[in-house]
């Protein structure tokens, strides 16, 4: 059987087509055997003729003769399976663009040649209408039969320049009218295109033509949750000038978070739901239970409330926004495959539906015929096992999209109810005293806080929408709260959170729809103030608690930096939402590791590893963008270096730590230093200013040759020069935890090979530990030494990393492998094992520094108010101080 035979048996409208003789042998046999793209369809006709002829009738015959043989050679590939799901809506799609410009461009001849060509008022430039596809025109995702929802907007307003002339709103509403009837007119060779014009701004009672300012009006004063569904998946198709994706964007894609757009999209599912039980369509697979449409909410729901923060999330089609929420994490592979899988079969039938008589349809066969053909041209042997497979696919989608996009469970939780006494208006200040007493609570201090925030001027000028989420939450988190160690001040860790937020009804919208998060919060904030003060500061880190990889220890950091770069990428150049994205990047991934560290998930060492990674993966990704951000610049890729000095260097940042940086270059132009120093100081600035967003890291440039009078970024040969020639021994001490951070490989090698050879110079021991312990001395006024500071007492951390320090820039000439830049304490297993001190001093010192490490990020992390002097600090103190004087023969004196 050929493939022309296979596919008139399940379409007697390409049946009737094949009989009839309208569709020419010589013309459709060749169209069968490949994919048509736009070229095929201008090679149909001689429409350049046509336009030039104003041969309306003939390009209105043309456009429909055009359309059946398109429509029937998807049939046919098809039901043949020569083709895909994305193959049948991308062809249908790139005719319907065809059209669509074919007829607008003799359109817009006919009306030009008629009033002259419309000119804008401000810019005294021509003006073109861009067409804006919607809805599956938008997404490539249209159907054989679909119809196709259009808006037309012009730039601005103005006249044309003929003799007749009229104003810019009258030329194009007729341009409008007039390719409208070009598509949509039934004539005796059918139809293009139904053309559905009521998702344009104030619908059928709108103007049918918007100029782009009226367009953004109307979408800021007027727009309503359902535009910003429909807009998602606005292209525009025509090849104009415009500034419509501008003026759409924030539209659609809010700034943070949107949770919000869980109540809008079940308002619109629940009102299709029904109108799908009034009219009885069970059996629609579009609309019905389960079906094509649930499978696009699924996918929208995530695009409106991540898209403003992920823009590679701002997709059109409905396929790559699934795969993108797989990518990202944002939704189990499972569950993609499955809705992937579901919705291909659900189009495939449709598609079958429509092809049966060229009719759009989503409705199931009636006649046992019919249903028996459609089964069989899915891939069944009868209607029963394909009505199996079918409901087998809408199960699994209606019970996802149920978990989804179900209410949440009373708002913030069935066992919150029994709290509401703590929350209510005029309560009996005695009762509530003694019930806040009897869980823990510090009832004074705490009732005062529930006054004060009734009281306050936030909450009584919250919106209807957002004081209801609001009163479900406070006694929600009093009753997390009372379940902590430390009730009082957790709860007023809560309460500063929940009225930091309350104007962003989003994030009340968000615990509302988790309530489960509640309990998160509390332990989370119960433990550390520094983290609740974090996460007020930046409450768009709430998504990361319903993040499943939340509590997962294994970063892939060259998959994260990819993901950032692809982010930032999608930016266009926006360089403000690039640093926003760099920042929300640190931002999620440092909470993620402090949540991780709180549940005892880290060493402090392994979590300085993981701090220094994301610091290298943020930098490397910012360089190749801030230069492409660069004016005058000499050359696409710069020749340029980051080297970083400190706890960078050393991989011991902790959470708040600065970035000791060092910028290197190795360019012959003129003009290389200028430009370089202008990259430094624009690179520095992406990663030290603060934006909305907020901030990303505080940067100390002064390590650099020369300090705060040097050339910000300096050439490796000047660099070099300055560590043969000029650096003192401190210098010299900084170099040993320096090390290449991204840029230019070249430059790394250079760097490593200086390095090296400063490092492994000959140096006479008793010279270099005078020096490096007059250094010492010299902290000593400014640093006391006192015991309940770890970092600078005798035999603290300061201590540690000069003997390091000493043994490197002393003993690497003949113990190269002290340059390896472990971190102090593997540096002090190494040299204990090069014979150059005592094993068991550098045990106990090895102990004794990563002690000191846990206690200053404890007094980071976990609320320790102070270090305690106790015995077992006093040890480690004296084991760090005995091997000073083994290394250096004599203590530093104080004063």
């Amino acid at each position: 059987m050929n493939l022309l035979d296979t596919a008139r048996r399940y379409s007697p409208f390409l049946a009737r087509n094949l009989d009839s003789g309208r569709l020419k042998p010589e013309i459709f046999t060749p169209m069968l055997e490949k994919v048509l793209d736009t070229e095929d369809f201008r090679a149909f006709a001689d429409w350049d003729k046509i336009r030039a002829d104003e041969n309306e009738d003939e390009l209105a015959k043309r456009l429909r003769e055009l359309r059946r043989y398109v429509v029937s050679q998807i049939i046919v590939r098809d039901l043949n399976r020569l083709s895909d799901l994305s193959e049948v809506t991308h062809t249908i799609t790139l005719f319907a663009d065809f059209a669509v410009n074919t007829a607008l461009d003799f359109s817009y001849a006919y009306y030009r040649d008629m009033y002259g060509t419309p000119v804008g008022r401000y810019t005294g430039a021509p003006q073109y209408l861009s067409v804006v596809a919607m809805g599956k025109a938008g997404g490539y995702e249209l159907n054989v039969s679909s119809d196709i929802d259009l808006i037309f907007v012009y730039p601005e307003s103005g006249e044309t320049d003929g003799k007749r002339g009229r104003d810019n709103q009258e030329f194009f509403t007729r341009v409008g009218k007039k390719l409208i009837a070009l598509l949509d007119d039934i004539t005796a060779d059918g139809r293009v295109f139904r053309v559905d014009m009521r998702l344009r701004p104030d619908g059928d009672s709108g103007a049918l033509v918007s100029s782009e300012t009226a367009l953004e009006q109307y979408l800021v004063q007027h727009g309503r949750e359902w535009e910003r569904y429909a807009w998602c998946k606005g292209r525009v198709v025509t090849p104009y000038p415009n500034d419509i994706k501008g003026l759409i964007r924030p539209f659609v894609f809010r700034k943070y978070l949107d949770y919000n757009a869980y109540g809008g999209m079940r308002s619109l599912h629940r009102q299709i739901r029904d109108e799908v039980s009034k009219k009885g369509m069970a059996d629609n697979i579009k609309l019905g239970a389960g079906g094509i449409r649930e499978v696009e909410f699924i996918a929208q729901i995530f695009q409106m409330i991540r898209g403003g923060q992920m823009r590679a999330l701002q997709l059109k089609g409905t396929q790559e926004t699934l795969l993108k929420l797989g990518e990202t994490g944002i939704m189990p592979s499972e569950q993609v495959e499955m809705l992937l899988a579901a919705y291909r079969f659900l189009r495939d039938v449709e598609h079958r539906l429509q092809y049966w008589e060229d009719q759009q349809t989503q409705t199931l066969p009636e006649s046992p015929e019919q249903q028996q053909l459609l089964a069989e041209s899915m891939g069944f042997a009868d209607y029963a096992a394909f009505s199996d497979g079918l409901n087998a696919h809408r199960r699994a989608v209606n019970a996802l999209f149920n978990d989804i996009l179900s209410e949440p469970e009373s708002e913030a939780g069935e066992s919150s109810r029994e709290w509401q006494w703590a929350w209510q208006e005029n309560p009996d200040a005695e009762a509530r005293a003694c019930r806040l007493k009897e869980h823990g609570f510090e009832a004074e201090s705490v009732a005062a806080r529930l006054d004060q925030l009734r009281g306050s001027h936030k909450y009584r000028h919250l919106s209807a929408h957002a004081q209801p989420r609001f009163d479900a939450i406070v006694p929600a988190f009093m009753q997390a709260a009372a379940a902590r160690p430390n009730p009082t001040e957790t709860f007023m860790r809560l309460t500063d959170f929940l009225e930091n937020i309350s104007r962003r009804s989003a994030y009340l919208a968000f615990l509302n729809e988790h309530p489960q998060t509640l309990e998160q919060l509390a332990g989370i904030m119960s433990q550390s103030s520094w983290v609740a003060a974090y996460l007020t500061q930046y409450p768009i880190l709430l998504d990361e608690l319903i993040s499943a990889q939340l509590l997962e220890t294994g970063f892939d950091w060259p998959k994260l930096a990819a993901e950032l770069s692809d982010g930032l990428a999608n930016c266009n150049r926006d360089t403000e939402a690039q640093m926003d994205i760099l920042r929300h990047f640190q931002h999620a991934q440092l909470f993620r590791l402090a949540v991780q560290d709180l549940a005892g998930l880290w060493t402090v060492e392994a979590l300085s590893d993981q701090l220094s990674a994301l610091a290298d993966t943020v930098i490397a990704a910012a360089l190749p963008f801030v230069w492409a951000d660069m004016p005058k610049k000499h050359r696409d890729a710069p020749q340029f270096a980051v080297i970083g000095y400190g706890k960078l260097g050393g991989k011991e940042l902790g959470y708040t730590s600065d970035l000791d940086l060092v910028y290197l270059f190795d360019d012959d132009h003129p003009d290389a230093q200028d430009v370089y120093i202008r990259f430094a100081r624009r690179l520095t600035n992406w990663l030290s200013t603060a934006t909305g967003a907020g901030t990303l890291y505080e940067t100390d440039l002064r390590l650099r040759p020369d300090g705060d009078s040097g050339f910000l970024a300096q050439s490796v040969a000047a660099f070099e020069k300055y560590q043969r020639e000029n650096a003192w021994t401190w210098e010299h001490q900084s170099l040993t935890r320096a090390r290449f951070i991204c840029g230019l490989p070249d430059i790394q090698t250079a760097f490593d090979r200086i390095r090296s050879d400063i490092l492994t110079a000959d140096r006479d021991h008793t010279d270099l530990a005078r020096e490096i312990i007059a250094m010492r001395e010299k902290m000593f006024p400014a640093h006391p030494p006192l015991d309940s500071n770890v970092k600078y007492a005798r035999g603290g951390v300061v201590d540690v990393e000069f003997i390091v320090q000493y043994l490197i820039l002393a003993h690497a000439h003949r113990h190269p492998e002290l340059l390896d830049n472990y971190g102090n304490i593997a540096l002090l297993n190494i040299a204990a094992d090069c014979g150059l001190i005592d094993k068991n001093s550098a045990e106990q010192s090895r102990t004794a520094y990563r002690f000191y490490r846990q206690q200053q990020h404890n007094t980071r992390l976990r609320d320790v108010a102070k270090v305690e002097v106790d015995d077992v600090l006093l040890g480690h103190y004296r084991s760090v101080r005995q091997l000073w004087r083994e290394v250096f023969g004599e203590e530093a004196k104080q004063g």
